[in-house]
């Protein structure tokens, strides 16, 4: 029998939830946007999706302090991603209206407020809610024995309901791991990499063991530009590969605003001798960037002293005040997105403690999870109070609090850590970071035909090490600049397993993942995981065995952009031809230039390419193209 299941997440919404049914077309588990993407993506495929999230919210980081979108070129990435921007914008212009503040802060809703950020994927997921079911505090343990297997086919999952302490086991069609740890494919026995990978392995750039300054992270960014090595590493750099994973963090939202700013209280734990190092770094303004690189002992000393006369820093790019320990990115309503500094040595990351995560128990990752807050919050509270800083910067620190508008029921701390690399599972292609750089300047990365989505960042990851000294960095922080790149489908197919998909924990190595690692790739992922799950089911084929050119027709209908293209947006009526035919090797450039008149140089490649005989009155691209489209 259906109930109303009532999930408290600030403004109080109501999903239909059919706790009574245990059979479903689609199971994801994982609340994260990638898995609300699936969700979405499968629900308007017709299917009957069951929702799983452990926590009490849904949404992953964005809704948890990940405010500042990770994209390099908007548009690279469009679908449901793109709709929820769309809707971001669209809360702040009605909230706030058209010459408010909150508006111009928004970005064009690559901004937002954590808050904004649940109230929009809630939105979303509530205009589905007859094909969409979702459970909260449902919790998934990697344990091959929580899932029924029919030889390569999963029938059934079992997980705990953590209110009620009672098992639920629910069978579907096709299931989904969302999670950003992999634990669902873990449990299916997918095969997976942890770790970084040697430079000899893939020959990537920023591969294996490696220290940079911060400021020459990123390089020219196609494959000439590395050669054995990359030129900017610093002593210590061997590439040689481990099994060390990059730092965790909270993204916090901070403000200076009095009348909603929550002091910093010193937790209960705190440990003066995990941040004493600061002190110094703080007098001497000594840093990690590539500015500091070449300053002595003569200038660390004339900036105490700059110090010590009641100024404040002046060495060359060295933050100041709060910045000094956080880099924070503005929101609307004078909130932060308050990110890791990339120029300290010590900041809000935790290296090397957080390695046991991606295949630990929920038992320790909750432990770690406290941790890392205490941690947190005393980092702060040093900042704000230890003496042996100088007063007008503790002075600057206590500026900064916690949003009071911010999870309320929390104490206005983020309720979930940010994992950026868990289990990176073994699917039919490995994306590596050749697969993000240019072949040569100017020019695209290799096109996937099979593509299924598009994005772009650069290559990045965090710290794997904590402080050394006479290192000229942390060891593992990286940045190499990519351009937009095409995914496949089987960074998300497992090899063998047949009704799995994983569109978060993606097959990619350590180098190739750090760029499909952010919330809009995975976001895009998720649509294609919700079109080919449905195609799936729909067929009864494995997924291994799916019609791609099917998929990309249901993702482009959808919005989706499978190839980014300077001049031709998902808005234009030529989009999927476009698309298509670029996947297919027609267009090569970042432009598709369709008034152009072609040459008959370019008439006689695409006559080759094609193997038609192209009509002497077509002249302009457009028309050819289109000639073309209609006939392959």
């Amino acid at each position: 029998m259906k109930k109303l299941l009532c999930i408290l997440l600030g403004t109080a919404l109501c999903l239909l939830c059919a706790r009574g049914q245990s059979r479903y077309d689609v199971v994801v588990v994982g609340a994260t946007p990638g898995g609300i993407c699936t969700s979405i993506s499968a629900a308007r495929q017709g299917m009957n999706v069951l929702l799983l999230e452990r926590s009490s919210h849904i949404g992953g980081l964005p809704a948890n302090g990940l405010g500042a979108t990770d994209i390099t070129t908007r548009g690279a990435t469009a679908g449901l991603f793109l709709e929820f921007v769309q809707r971001n914008r669209q809360y702040y212009l009605n909230t706030y209206g058209p010459d408010s503040q909150q508006l111009a802060d928004c970005s064009d809703g690559y901004h937002f407020e954590p808050s904004v950020a649940e109230k929009t994927f809630l939105d979303m997921l509530g205009e589905h809610k007859d094909r969409i079911t979702v459970l909260c505090l449902r919790q998934f343990d990697s344990d091959p024995a929580n899932l029924e297997m029919n030889g390569s086919d999963i029938v059934s999952i079992r997980v705990l309901d953590r209110e009620s302490g009672a098992s639920e086991v629910y069978t579907a069609g096709v299931f989904v791991d969302a999670t950003y740890e992999g634990d669902l494919a873990a449990a299916a026995n997918v095969p997976y990499r942890l770790g970084r990978e040697s430079r000899s392995e893939y020959g990537e750039p920023c591969s294996g063991r490696i220290y940079r300054h911060w400021g020459v992270q990123f390089g020219k960014g196609t494959r000439s530009s590395f050669n054995g090595f990359d030129g900017f590493e610093s002593e210590g750099t061997t590439y040689q590969g481990d099994n060390a994973v990059q730092a965790y963090n909270y993204r916090l939202c901070l403000t200076t605003d009095k009348k909603a700013k929550v002091a910093i209280r010193k937790p209960a734990g705190y440990n003066r001798e995990e941040y004493a190092s600061l002190v110094e770094d703080v007098w001497t303004g000594r840093n990690t960037g590539i500015e500091s690189a070449n300053l002595g002992e003569a200038d660390y000393e004339a900036n105490r002293a700059a110090l010590k006369a009641g100024g404040r820093s002046i060495i060359p790019g060295d933050p100041w005040g709060m910045a000094k320990v956080t880099n924070m990115v503005k929101l609307p309503n004078g909130k932060t997105d308050a990110n890791n500094q990339h120029m300290a040595f010590i900041s809000t990351d935790l290296p090397e403690e957080n390695w046991p995560w991606p295949t630990a128990t929920w038992e320790w990752r909750d432990r770690f999870a406290e941790r890392l807050k205490d941690y947190t919050l005393g980092l702060l509270w040093f900042v704000q109070n230890d003496k042996a800083l100088p007063r007008q910067f503790r002075k600057e620190c206590r500026r900064w609090g916690l949003s009071s508008g911010e999870y309320t029921d929390n104490g206005y701390f983020p309720r979930q850590v940010y994992v950026r690399e868990g289990r990176r599972m073994e699917g039919t292609y490995f994306f590596t970071a050749i697969d993000a750089i240019a072949v040569a300047e100017g020019q695209r990365p290799p096109v996937h035909p099979e593509s299924i989505a598009s994005s772009h960042y650069a290559l990045d990851s965090h710290a794997c090490h904590k402080r050394e000294e006479g290192r000229a960095h942390l060891d593992g922080f990286f940045g190499y600049e990519s351009v937009p790149y095409t995914i496949p489908l089987g960074v998300m197919v497992p090899k063998k397993v047949r009704n799995l998909l994983f569109p978060v924990p993606v097959s990619g190595s350590h180098v190739g993942f750090s760029t499909m690692r952010m919330e809009p790739c995975w976001m895009a992922l998720g649509q294609a995981a919700g079109v080919a799950a449905a195609q799936a089911v729909k067929s009864g084929l494995a997924v291994q065995e799916l019609n791609v050119g099917q998929i990309q027709d249901e993702l482009l209908a959808g919005g989706a952009s499978l190839i980014y293209f300077r001049d031709v947006s998902p808005s234009s009526p030529d989009f999927a031809m476009v698309q298509k035919m670029a996947l297919a090797g027609y267009i090569p450039g970042w432009e598709a230039r369709l008034q152009d008149e072609v040459s008959d140089e370019e008439i006689e490649s695409f006559r080759a390419l094609s193997g038609l005989d192209i009509p002497g009155n077509l002249r302009i691209r457009k028309e050819i193209l289109q000639y073309i489209y209609e006939r392959i």
